[in-house]
């Protein structure tokens, strides 16, 4: 019997960029509710304990709503693509890369938390630069990124694509998050193994999916003063065995005259890279990857696989 899955907020963009992977696949059973009745709480019910695996495409109180429908009631495992339980301690956390033991514990796991796609990119970055014992776990880090404004859902995607709105945005580039307060913060610095809070400073360009998430370094507060090369091999160290993560070689970054944020969009990958001055004292670890595919919906069908054993 084929798996039975749930997207619960399918026709918003990360659920619509799910459907569409999920649509190719013949070995799943795709439970689907009409847009018209997208907030009817009794068929959503139905749908959610009938799933084998529910995946959850909502703002964080309609997600916690519908994790209550199910406590206790059946044994419908959940993928949740919202900020609501990144930091839980009773949730798996679904970046498979960020840890040895990563897939085991989504593969197990009833609840698995989506990350964000900033996170994404950061965590990868510094997490394992921390479990080296490079990274001080104390260092003031701060983390600066763009992305495609697809990120922002249909709202957003609507402001820089309509230009009739009383809303448009006619930018060809913003910062927001100038508070200092953004939502993802708290799983940046939880799974990135952080003791200080990360400064973020997020932005959103005229390009509709791809990223670029950048932490600068200075190399001589670095545990034992690292060089670009010892970085660099940390990263490759700890991605080693796995085809989802690149770390681009030392040299070929070296020669490097930019960086494209659009270069991974449409793929499920992530790309890292190491760049700076080892005379300058100062290194640039730059995450590439797609909003919505590693980012975001991507990410979710990973997860899915995982738990459900059909991929390694």
């Amino acid at each position: 019997m084929r798996p039975k899955i749930f997207i619960d907020g399918e026709h918003g963009t990360t659920g619509l960029q799910i459907r569409s992977r999920l649509a190719r696949r013949d070995d799943l059973a795709i439970l689907s509710i009409p847009e018209a009745e997208r907030r009817n709480p009794d068929i959503r019910a139905e749908l959610l304990n009938a799933a084998d695996i529910a995946i959850l495409c909502l703002p964080d109180d309609a997600a916690r709503e519908a994790v209550a429908m199910l406590e206790g009631r059946n044994s419908t495992r959940i993928i949740d693509t919202s900020t609501a339980h990144r930091v839980h301690p009773g949730w798996a956390y679904g970046f498979a890369e960020m840890d040895p033991a990563q897939k085991d514990r989504i593969a197990g796991a009833r609840h698995v938390a989506n990350p964000g796609c900033y996170p994404t990119g950061a965590i990868g970055l510094i997490r394992p630069l921390v479990m080296a014992g490079i990274l001080p776990a104390d260092y003031p880090v701060t983390v600066n990124a763009v992305s495609g404004y697809t990120g922002g859902g249909k709202q957003m995607i609507a402001q820089m694509e309509d230009a009739s709105r009383a809303d448009h945005i006619a930018s060809p580039h913003f910062l927001y998050g100038l508070p200092l307060q953004h939502k993802h913060v708290p799983e940046m610095q939880t799974h990135g193994l952080l003791a200080r809070r990360p400064i973020f400073s997020p932005s959103v360009g005229r390009f509709a999916q791809g990223m670029l998430v950048q932490v600068p370094l200075f190399l001589a507060d670095l545990n034992g003063g690292s060089s670009l090369a010892d970085l660099h091999a940390a990263l490759v160290a700890h991605y080693a065995g796995q085809d989802v993560v690149e770390v681009v070689p030392l040299e070929q970054s070296a020669k490097l005259a930019r960086l494209d944020p659009t270069e991974l969009a449409d793929t499920d990958r992530m790309r890292l890279y190491v760049l700076g001055s080892e005379g300058g004292g100062q290194a640039n670890l730059v995450a590439s990857l797609d909003n919505l595919g590693k980012g975001a919906s991507g990410a979710a069908v990973q997860n899915m696989d995982l738990m459900l054993g059909t991929k390694n």
